[in-house]
């Protein structure tokens, strides 16, 4: 007969005294089991003892957390936080350089432990840490040691950032302008500054004055990967938290500092290959430079503004090299005529007054930006593309105006401008760089690619929208292979020929091509259920191998993993911490923590999630919510995710629904439902290729009057 489900059975160890098998009933108060613990050992004081789980995470056992323990889990007898907490409080403080570098090791590694970190702040423990490094006396590991349990204090948010004092963050800035200082102090100290300055506005300002971007340069020319990205971080929070009008100046200081070509060198073209945190810290950068464009996009031509008319007098100049006529010259009619003339040359859709085509936004301003930039740094092929469209007949002109407005706001369609970066994505494009104008350079290739495309479909006026369609195609085929320059980006845009693009659409459809015909439905009918068992199969085989999860906090980014899998019988999930990334599957034994999937009572996903509805800055992540899925079970438990990427996240949610017999309903079943069906199909149907399949099935003949046509083999 099996326990009742509120009995654990579990072995607990005490040091110096061999392990005890117990069987802990957790209806009853956590005191009470402690009591019964400490007295087996012949123990007294058992209000000064806590129990820990036994592995590398040292988690103390609370009235919270205690679900957690599951049959089979090993448990360590010690003292209770409250008293831990008071013997490191003072051991931190001892003379002996040795004794204080051990206890800050031991705080270190305890203030992971939500539970301690709490009784060590109640001890005023924070106050002390910071007292300790504003006294300039420790160096080294000492200071190391006492950086890193501030972080791990600070990262359970049990503290507001805003307690700090000015001395506190001078003293953790100095340790990152020093030129030459300890690697592990100069990182947490970059950590504790990119902290400060995402969670407080006031503090953003203190450690702006501080903190140059020419101090925080030389941090990216070393070959230290983790230093180059918490610098980088450093770099991306400052720019995110720095006022509107700010962020154009800095913008330029990292120009003159020449901060692209650093990164470029030292980071992305290094022999060092670039992990999930740099590419994600590198992409922030590159959302963060392209939402300097917002402004400019959003921003309308004022028809009346002399100085932004000029700047189409200066379109139309480069273009017919024509000089600006005096007012007194010729009749204004024949001034208005002429300037007509050259406008719809030029593709305008206003003739008269191409200032109102600029007043739609998006793109606004910056469709003008990017084509006088194009006039005046690619003054040939701008010529060339004018010119040649003014020759053609009207209904087969290219009309460059109207597709550079066009071809601006899809662009800023592609690269997200204006939208915050997300929390989770990696995708940073190398070839942007490789130029201080990369935006106004990517504009210049694609005017060039659109006009390419226009005579190759030989479109008319009436195709616009068509020609639109096939070159934003082209683009986004060529930035899926991620090309290291604008030349590879080019050259890449060569071969989608429009030419080339019809071969991949009919290529496309040939595989996912639609048999109509009701035969051919019947017959997909029938194999559906195969599919479907077999995309099952799949995802269970795949929660078997297990996916590491990333730990994400609202306060800040953090380099923690877990890891979860299904048991080979499909009946329950192993899950527990990891201590860095895993290069291949986690073993099921290494994993402490257990879920029967019987207790699985539903799959929850978005922001119906519980870990969605807390407060902080996951909460707004579009993305993050769009990745996120809680597993509930029993009353109110939970245990949450947040998938690395869509396909995770496809897979996970179709795999939990497929094991509490559910519709498995995501986007990745469907696709993998239609390329799985379309190929079974066609190899069914192999024998009958070039073989008209009627509608109907042919009618089955009359019976005949008699059956003397029967042969008898006797």
């Amino acid at each position: 007969m099996p326990p009742p489900a509120d009995i654990v059975k579990v072995a607990i160890e005490w040091p110096g005294a061999f392990p005890k098998l117990m069987e802990i009933d957790q209806k009853k108060p956590l005191s009470a089991i402690i009591k019964e613990v400490c007295e087996g050992w012949s123990l007294g004081n058992p209000e000064n003892f806590a129990l820990q789980i036994a592995d590398a995470t040292n988690f103390y056992i609370t009235e919270k957390n205690r679900s957690d323990i599951k049959n089979g889990s090993i448990l360590r007898l010690t003292t209770s936080p409250y008293q831990t907490a008071v013997q490191l409080h003072e051991r931190i403080q001892s003379s002996s350089m040795d004794a204080k570098l051990e206890a800050l090791k031991d705080l270190a590694n305890a203030s992971r432990d939500i539970t301690f970190a709490q009784e060590f702040i109640n001890l005023d423990g924070i106050s002390l840490l910071t007292q300790m490094v504003e006294s300039g006396t420790d160096f080294g590991d000492l200071l190391s040691f006492t950086l890193t349990a501030f972080v791990e204090l600070m990262d359970h948010g049990i503290v507001s950032w805003d307690t700090f004092s000015v001395a506190f963050i001078k003293k953790i800035a100095s340790f990152v302008n020093k030129t030459a200082m300890d690697t592990a102090v100069l990182q947490r100290s970059l950590a504790i500054l990119e902290s400060m300055v995402l969670n407080s506005q006031d503090l953003y300002h203190k450690v702006a004055q501080e903190i140059t971007i020419g101090q925080l340069i030389p941090h990216l020319q070393g070959t230290d990967q983790d230093i180059q990205t918490y610098t980088i971080a450093v770099i991306n929070a400052l720019f995110l938290k720095a006022p509107e009008e700010k962020r154009q100046e800095m913008a330029h200081i990292l120009a003159q500092k020449q901060l692209r070509s650093i990164i470029l060198s030292n980071v992305i073209r290094s022999n060092t290959p670039i992990n999930d945190e740099m590419a994600h810290q590198l992409y922030v950068l590159q959302v963060l430079n392209f939402n300097l464009l917002e402004d400019r996009m959003m921003t309308k031509m004022d028809p009346q503004d002399q100085a932004q008319r000029d700047i189409i007098f200066e379109l139309r100049r480069i273009a017919f090299d024509v000089e600006l006529e005096p007012n007194n010259s010729g009749s204004i009619e024949k001034r208005k005529s002429m300037y007509t003339r050259d406008y719809k040359k030029l593709g305008f859709i206003n003739h008269v007054n191409p200032a109102v085509d600029f007043t739609q936004i998006p793109p606004g301003m910056l469709a003008l930006d990017n084509m006088l930039y194009f006039a005046r740094h690619h003054q040939d092929a701008y010529i060339r593309i004018v010119l040649e469209n003014s020759s053609r007949e009207d209904k087969h002109e290219c009309p460059f105006g109207r597709s550079s407005i066009e071809l601006t706001k899809m662009l800023c369609e592609i690269l997200k401008v204006g939208e915050l970066p997300s929390e989770n994505c990696h995708d940073f494009h190398p070839m942007f760089f490789t130029h201080d104008r990369a935006f106004e350079e990517f504009f210049c290739i694609c005017i060039q690619l659109l006009n390419k495309t226009w005579k190759e479909m030989r479109a008319t006026s009436e195709d616009f929208n068509k020609v639109m369609q096939v070159v934003r195609e082209q683009i986004m085929r060529a930035l899926t292979a991620k090309p290291n320059s604008l030349d590879q980006f080019k050259s890449r845009l060569q071969n989608l020929s429009y030419t080339e693009i019809l071969k991949i659409r009919q290529s496309e459809r040939m595989n996912q091509e639609d048999f109509q015909s009701r035969p051919i439905l019947e017959l997909r009918e029938k194999i559906q259920p195969e599919i479907m068992e077999l995309i099952k199969q799949q995802r269970l085989n795949r929660l078997c191998e297990g996916t590491c999860f990333r730990k994400i906090s609202s306060r800040r980014r953090q380099d923690k993993f877990w890891y979860c899998r299904l048991s080979p019988n499909h009946k329950v999930l192993h899950y527990g911490d990891l201590e860095e990334s895993p290069q291949g599957e986690v073993p099921h034994d290494s994993l402490q923590d257990k879920l029967p999937v019987a207790d699985i009572k539903a799959v929850i996903t978005g922001k119906d999630c519980p870990h969605m509805k807390e407060k902080g800055a996951l909460k707004q992540n579009k993305e993050v919510l769009e990745l996120a899925f809680s597993v509930l079970y029993e009353s109110d438990e939970y245990l949450n995710f947040i998938a690395p990427d869509k396909h995770e996240y496809c897979v996970w949610t179709d795999g939990l629904n497929a094991l509490l017999g559910k519709e498995m309903t995501s986007e990745y079943t469907k696709s993998d439902m239609d390329t799985l069906l379309s190929m079974e199909m066609k190899l069914r149907l192999l024998d009958l290729e070039n073989i008209q399949i009627p509608e109907a099935p042919p009618p089955i003949p009359k019976e005949p009057s008699n059956y003397d046509f029967v042969y008898d083999c006797n």
